[in-house]
C-alpha cells in the first residue's frame, strides 16, 4: 500500500523550531522527487520546498529561504522540512509530496498542522 505520513507539527512561539518528517511505504523512494508544500487558511496550496531523487538539490521559496531547510534520507525513505525562526505568518497544514521522476505519478500525505503563536 502507498503511503505518505507526515509527523512532528504542533504549537510552537515565534522564533521556534519545528522539525516535520514525512515516510513514505510502498514505493521506490529514490525514484521519486519530494516537496513540501502548506495551506494556509483561506489560501491556495503553496509549494515550501523542494529535493530531487537523490538529494543532490534542493531549494525552497523565498518566503522561508534562510529559515526551513529540506533534508532526505533514501535509506529510511524519509524526507524532512527543518523549520527555524518561525514566523505566525507560517501557520499552515504541512504536505508531503513525492512525484516520480520519470512517471510523474504524485503521491500526498495527509498533513500535519503548525501553528506559530505566542
Amino acid at each position: 500500500q502507498v503511503q505518505l505520513v507526515e509527523s512532528g507539527g504542533g504549537l510552537v512561539q515565534p522564533g521556534g523550531s519545528l522539525r516535520l518528517s514525512c515516510g513514505a511505504s510502498g514505493v521506490p523512494f529514490d525514484e521519486y522527487h519530494a516537496s513540501w508544500y502548506r495551506q494556509a487558511p483561506g489560501k491556495e496550496r503553496e509549494l515550501v520546498a523542494f529535493i530531487t531523487n537523490t538529494g543532490d538539490s534542493a531549494r525552497t521559496v523565498d518566503s522561508v529561504k534562510g529559515r526551513f531547510t529540506i533534508s532526505r534520507d533514501n535509506d529510511k525513505d524519509t524526507v524532512s522540512l527543518q523549520m527555524n525562526s518561525l514566523k505566525p505568518e507560517d501557520t499552515a497544514v504541512y504536505y508531503c509530496q513525492i512525484q516520480g521522476i520519470t512517471s510523474g505519478y504524485t503521491i500526498w500525505g495527509r498533513g500535519t498542522q503548525v501553528n506559530v503563536s505566542s
